[in-house]
């Protein structure tokens, strides 16, 4: 099975074109090297995934053609203990710090363009 069809199916991308970028862009590691998205996937791999901010390293347990609800997707793969820690303290330094301005979408409105104004001069 392809590796981008796989990802897809396993519900790490929303759509397979995106997999195939991720895979092409080296978001996606097989066995510890760069692959391309036609690469075969077979069970037993290792894939490390960088979706966002997340990592995850997780070792192949099945293939499926279609894509399935995410309960049965889970069962494509088996996380490893480590990835499930890191992923665990990346959320907790996330919650206890934020990126300054995460919250903050697009220009600023009226109200704060003129509070930014007035902080720059005074």
């Amino acid at each position: 099975m392809r590796l981008d069809k796989w990802l897809w199916a396993a519900r790490f991308f929303k759509t397979r074109s995106l997999a195939s970028t991720a895979v092409a862009g080296g978001k996606v590691r097989l066995n510890g090297l760069s692959p391309k998205p036609a690469k075969e996937v077979k069970p037993g791999d290792e894939l490390q995934i960088r979706a966002g901010e997340q990592l995850w390293t997780v070792i192949v347990q099945g293939l499926c053609e279609q894509r399935r609800p995410a309960p049965e997707a889970r069962l494509l793969y088996q996380e490893t203990p480590e990835s499930q820690q890191e992923r665990e303290r990346q959320a907790e330094l996330r919650k206890v710090a934020p990126a300054p301005l995460a919250d903050h979408k697009g220009r600023p409105t009226k109200r704060e363009r003129r509070q930014l104004i007035t902080f720059r001069q005074g």
